[in-house]
């Protein structure tokens, strides 16, 4: 039975959800706005679902806001079977957001049609909506939810998965358009990752967090429920508070605002200390059945 379900404690998390939304909208028109102003003028390509729908906008001059809702859907569907729902509803919230102003900024004056600054502009711009959009729990592009299921059944890096994808649809943007958009594609996808990690303050893809908790039993099973993750259970004492027990867990980056949520319901006292992991040797236990 989880703790912190009385009317105060709902209340809180109804408002933090609300909260999290209006970071998500503010992320998701931020992205927009650089895709429409800056990077589809100059045929840059984003990754991802976004950068199949520049590749089909250009070519049909279909809507691309309501390409990326289409693009979307199915992998939303896969995702919600074996995704935690809020994580699904985070996600769709955002790729609405995100395609209706799309649909708005599209007729609006472009920024500039001089590729080196769409690069960086751009890069930059859609790195701080992207990075807003992730560090409140959501997400922009179904390729990531893809990436997170096979990291989960697979143990794949979501950052490797979604580079894979990235490099195909790069590779593709060349033979459409000339391998000089291929390559400015490319680069401002980098920049872009590089400013998303500023604005998940230095968030690496994968995380270490070490929770001091009086309630270790609760919270294991939590985590191990919720993202499908064990934890290594060791016992520390602290110089004034005494013995104590550390929970250890490596996850992704896409897991961190999770955590951070089952730690506020099962035990709000905890103390969590969450740090890069710059390579893992071994196996790593962890779960493969669907998160409730």
């Amino acid at each position: 039975m989880l703790k912190n379900t009385s009317p105060a404690a709902l209340r809180k998390k109804a408002i933090q959800f609300l909260i999290d939304l209006a970071g998500i909208a503010i992320g998701s028109i931020i992205a927009a706005f650089a895709i429409e102003e800056f990077l589809v003028p100059c045929t840059i390509l984003d990754g991802g679902v976004v950068g199949i729908g520049i590749m089909i906008s250009s070519k049909t001059g279909f809507p691309l806001g309501i390409l990326t809702v289409a693009l979307n859907i199915p992998f939303l569907i896969i995702g919600a079977k074996k995704i935690g729902k809020k994580f699904i509803v985070k996600a769709a919230f955002a790729m609405v957001i995100f395609s209706v102003f799309l649909e708005i900024f599209a007729p609006m004056d472009n920024m500039t049609q001089d590729y080196l600054l769409a690069v960086c502009f751009g890069g930059v711009i859609l790195g701080i909506g992207v990075g807003l959009v992730i560090r409140f729990g959501g997400c922009l592009d179904g390729t990531e939810t893809v990436a997170i299921l096979l990291n989960k059944s697979f143990k794949l890096p979501v950052g490797r998965i979604v580079l894979f994808f990235n490099l195909v649809i790069f590779t593709a943007a060349g033979f459409i358009f000339g391998f000089d958009r291929a390559m400015y594609s490319l680069l401002t996808y980098f920049i872009t990752s590089k400013v998303l990690d500023i604005v998940e303050s230095g968030l690496e893809q994968t995380k270490a967090a070490m929770i001091i908790t009086n309630d270790s039993e609760e919270l294991s099973k939590q985590i191990y429920a919720r993202l499908g993750r064990t934890v290594t259970i060791m016992e520390g004492e602290g110089l004034v508070s005494g013995k104590k027990v550390v929970l250890y867990c490596v996850l992704t980056r896409f897991e961190i605002h999770e955590l951070k949520e089952i730690i506020k319901d099962t035990d709000a006292s905890a103390f969590i200390a969450i740090s890069d992991v710059s390579e893992i040797i071994g196996n790593h236990v962890k779960s493969t059945r669907k998160i409730q």
